[in-house]
């Protein structure tokens, strides 16, 4: 499907917030050197992000209910570009924490309102693949962003990554501004309806499912630099071509989650999950052979990519007419995800398990979620059969 001009426009802004998400997980060793501070406390910038992004969800999309989704999503690129710009001039751990949380509160209402954005102005038969569109902003940013603002790190310092993430911060608002229509809010977007739907239990389990999925992928990124390097043996130029290799299997993901979705919502999640176990699993003996983790760490992108379009469709059609602040949380809820997989990672680290065994956690909360989505599948036809049964 054709990228048009609004979703080329909606993939920039995700482009450069998947750089500023994942640009501390390759620069970890960086950061906790300069900041005289351990790994797994500078994993905790990481963690700070995604909580941020929890109490950015909500509290951006309810407050800014009636802002035309331009003027707001154009806003929510100002706040990431000033977070960005304070995390550039950091010079504490505390500083760089709270630089974080500023640039995390754009995040969950930038994609929750996009997603609706760009699920609304193409067919309906389409609307998987356009928030796919959306999102491959995202992935072209670990293939290419993402490993040159580590390059950047490792050459002018991690500071100087953070100043060149701003300026796509500049360039993704003028993107916006230009290309998307005047969008305004419609009237049946009462924000007393969305809490409403917010509330609703099978809203919730798809919440819920998306927190477990992206925690799997988390486990293992999070700590990705120091797996390659001291398991694996590898060179800077090493880790530098992971970071693209997968972020090459992310978009490969994002596209054919799409691409499926729109065919199956939950088969498409089911796939993903089982080749989440898989991949994880195999990776943590496959990391010690250059050839192995290359291969593996590109499967292992797919899968964890595929997730992203089908969980996205799973929580807005679970919320039916108002899908806003359920779009908005399910963001949230991928970083919620990111933020538990990244304690659980450094969890495992710090009680003395050994990098080997990050992997086979990821795997183990990978087979959760799909364990939780069949069993909410079975619940789901009990309970329609003894509707029609009462009917």
């Amino acid at each position: 499907m054709a990228i048009n001009p609004p979703l080329l426009a909606l993939a920039i802004g995700a482009f450069g917030i998947g750089v500023t998400e994942f640009t501390p997980m390759g620069m970890l060793p960086l950061i906790a050197g300069d900041l005289k501070t351990s790994i797994p406390a500078a994993g905790l910038v990481v963690s700070a992000y995604a909580l941020g992004v929890q109490v950015g969800a909500p509290v951006m999309t309810l407050a800014a209910a009636r802002v035309p989704r331009r003027r707001l999503l154009v806003g929510l690129m100002a706040i990431f570009t000033l977070g960005n710009l304070l995390a550039a001039v950091a010079d504490s751990y505390a500083m760089l924490v709270v630089a974080r949380l500023v640039t995390a509160l754009n995040h969950g209402a930038f994609f929750g309102i996009g997603s609706v954005v760009a699920a609304g102005i193409v067919p309906p038969e389409h609307r998987a693949a356009a928030v796919a569109s959306m999102f491959s902003g995202l992935t072209v940013a670990t293939i290419g962003g993402v490993p040159l603002a580590a390059w950047i790190g490792e050459v002018l310092g991690w500071r100087a990554a953070f100043w060149g993430i701003a300026g796509v911060g500049v360039v993704a608002m003028l993107a916006l501004r230009l290309a998307l229509p005047e969008l305004k809010v419609e009237a049946r977007d009462d924000m007393r309806a969305e809490l409403r739907v917010l509330g609703r239990g099978p809203v919730l389990a798809a919440l819920a499912l998306t927190v477990v999925g992206a925690s799997a992928m988390f486990t293992v990124f999070t700590y990705i630099v120091p797996i390659l390097r001291t398991e694996t043996g590898a060179t800077t130029p090493f880790i530098t071509a992971m970071l693209m290799l997968f972020g090459v299997g992310l978009t490969i993901g994002n596209w054919l989650g799409g691409k499926l979705a729109d065919r199956s919502v939950d088969g498409t999640i089911i796939g993903s999950l089982v080749g989440l176990v898989v991949v994880l699993a195999l990776f943590a003996w496959g990391m010690r052979l250059e050839g192995g983790a290359a291969l593996l760490i590109l499967l292992w992108g797919v899968a964890s990519f595929a997730l992203v379009p089908p969980l996205q469709m799973r929580v807005m059609e679970k919320a039916g007419g108002a899908p806003n602040l359920a779009s908005a949380m399910n963001i949230g809820a991928f970083n919620l995800g990111n933020a538990i997989g990244a304690a659980v990672g450094g969890g495992v680290i710090d009680a003395g398990l050994g990098y080997t065994t990050v992997p086979l956690a990821g795997a183990a909360l990978a087979a959760l979620g799909l364990a939780f989505l069949l069993w909410l599948r079975r619940d789901g036809r009990v309970r329609a059969t003894a509707a029609a049964s009462c009917g």
